[in-house]
């Protein structure tokens, strides 16, 4: 890293593209939503760059949107930013206008080829340039790390000792000490698909109910003993470690950084932990497309080009800590927050047993279903008590019906199939 849907919202959505089709260039992202951060992009990111309206939506909504203005065959959108797997059904249904000029231009100007590739979204032409990534880490403020198991490295936390950790924090504070994000906007479910079910089962929907999977459910029982009940009420775990409710946390780096930036000396980040089949993680890929029919493709490539420069893109992760796509180095001057986050993708990506889960491909606009699935089991096994089998085989069923009605294949890391991704 440092070498860097409802009725309603489709008649909505009707009714916008039925309106006059404003001057400016129309930029929908499922990206960077709260407040905090479009107002970074509207005000400091896209500043000097035209007359832009960045419009933000939730994955499912910004799903209708684009599907309502292709069937009708009338655009409003101008340029879409969506992560890799958002991007993923619009290709295939040859949706976005290609980008290869755009590309090799990047190429020249230093963004990686294997990143490039991702844009591709295995068809022979650029679907989208990518844009920023991310990941997913763990903080701790340092007056936890007294708690360590002996002879523990952070860098190396395993399952076991995040326990063990968690335990010696309870019963030295009289209060739990770890933090998930597992409210209603929080990314949990990102937690169960890039983390615990890779590092338990090495794979993600096939290895959803066997026995690697109920052992990993067990252990996180055991884990949970140790987490804070606020959990269940957290979006952003920054808040609850800035106000000292919690000593460590699991969350994604945007969401961790104010934090972290505010007070760096208090804090340390780190890779999350590992399990039996190794350290899940999860890389973040969002990127820039323009849709075919798009009022402006000319405003649109301005702000594609604009967006990749190597100062926006450094000034992107200063501001919203989304790492750059392009191979610059990060500045001896960056924000000693964002270089703390910067260190701990480092030595997540470069971890001797890192297992890559690739987000979710091919499920349109049933991302949210997908993600419930999870969502349901955490809240039965977990919260709930019930009975791992149990809940196991009922889930299974839902998932199974869930990739046979998106025809979804599997993704990495689970093995590739030839037809929908089944549940073993």
């Amino acid at each position: 890293m440092k070498r860097i849907v409802s009725f309603g919202i489709l008649a909505s959505t009707v009714l916008a593209f039925a309106s006059p089709v404003l001057a400016q260039t129309i930029f929908v992202s499922t990206q960077l939503r709260p407040i905090e951060e479009a107002t970074v992009v509207r005000e400091e990111l896209l500043q000097d760059v035209g007359d832009v309206d960045y419009v933000v939506e939730e994955p499912p909504q910004f799903a209708v949107r684009m599907e309502a203005e292709r069937q009708a065959g009338k655009h409003t959108v101008s340029l879409v930013g969506a992560l890799h797997g958002e991007l993923s059904p619009l290709a295939d249904k040859n949706a976005l206008e290609p980008l290869d000029d755009l590309a090799k231009k990047l190429a020249a100007g230093g963004m990686p080829q294997a990143v490039l590739d991702l844009g591709k979204l295995g068809k022979p032409n650029q679907q989208y340039i990518p844009w920023m990534q991310a990941t997913y880490v763990m903080a701790a403020r340092k007056e936890a790390l007294q708690y360590l198991p002996a002879g523990t490295d952070v860098n190396a936390l395993s399952y076991d000792q995040l326990i063990e950790w968690g335990k010696k924090m309870q019963e030295a504070t009289g209060q739990p000490q770890i933090g998930f994000p597992a409210g209603p906007k929080g990314l949990m479910a990102r937690y169960f698909q890039g983390y615990f079910y890779p590092s338990f089962t090495g794979g993600v929907v096939r290895t959803f109910q066997g026995a690697e999977a109920a052992a990993g459910w067990e252990k996180l029982k055991a884990l949970w003993a140790f987490v804070t009940p606020n959990s269940t009420n957290y979006d952003f775990m920054q808040e609850p470690l800035a106000a000292g409710e919690v000593m460590v946390a699991w969350d994604h780096i945007a969401r961790l950084k104010n934090a972290i930036s505010a007070s760096p000396d208090d804090y340390v980040v780190f890779p999350a932990p590992s399990g039996p089949k190794g350290r899940g993680y999860m890389p973040v890929v969002a990127g820039l497309a323009i849709p075919k029919g798009s009022p402006d493709k000319a405003g649109a490539t301005k702000v594609i080009e604009h967006l990749t420069t190597p100062d926006v893109q450094l000034m992107t992760a200063s501001r919203v800590g989304f790492f750059p796509t392009l191979n610059v180095k990060l500045p001896e001057d960056l924000d000693p927050g964002v270089a703390l986050l910067a260190g701990a993708v480092t030595a997540t990506q470069t971890s001797k047993d890192a297992l890559i889960s690739l987000l979710p491909v091919g499920l349109g606009d049933k991302g949210g279903e997908f993600n419930k699935v999870y969502m349901d089991a955490f809240q039965r096994i977990i919260l709930r008590n019930e009975p791992v089998g149990d809940v196991l085989k009922a889930q299974a069923a839902t998932l199974t019906k869930l990739m046979a009605d998106t025809k979804a294949r599997c993704w990495a890391p689970d093995a590739r199939s030839d037809g929908p991704c089944p549940v073993q």
